[in-house]
């Protein structure tokens, strides 16, 4: 199993206001796309996937109207 360094964000929706709730915590996963389904896994989401050239995985989501990112680092 893998290691990584996962940073969440939840983006505020409110209109002039920057400001955002960032989590950083290490998950142990094989599959960070299968930990990101099972976390949400209650409520209705879409997401969007990106690998950047140094192998980071962002995902863009929404659940619940509200915009997330996870972005795992190993």
């Amino acid at each position: 199993m893998k290691t990584y360094e996962a940073v969440w964000e939840i983006f505020n929706q409110c209109p002039n206001n920057q400001m955002r709730d960032v989590f950083i915590e290490e998950i142990e996963t094989d599959d960070p796309e299968t930990y990101i389904r099972d976390k949400f896994k209650d409520k209705e989401m879409t997401y969007e996937k990106t690998v950047r050239p140094d192998g980071t995985m962002v995902f863009d989501i929404i659940t619940s109207g509200i915009h997330q990112r996870y972005t795992f680092s190993e």
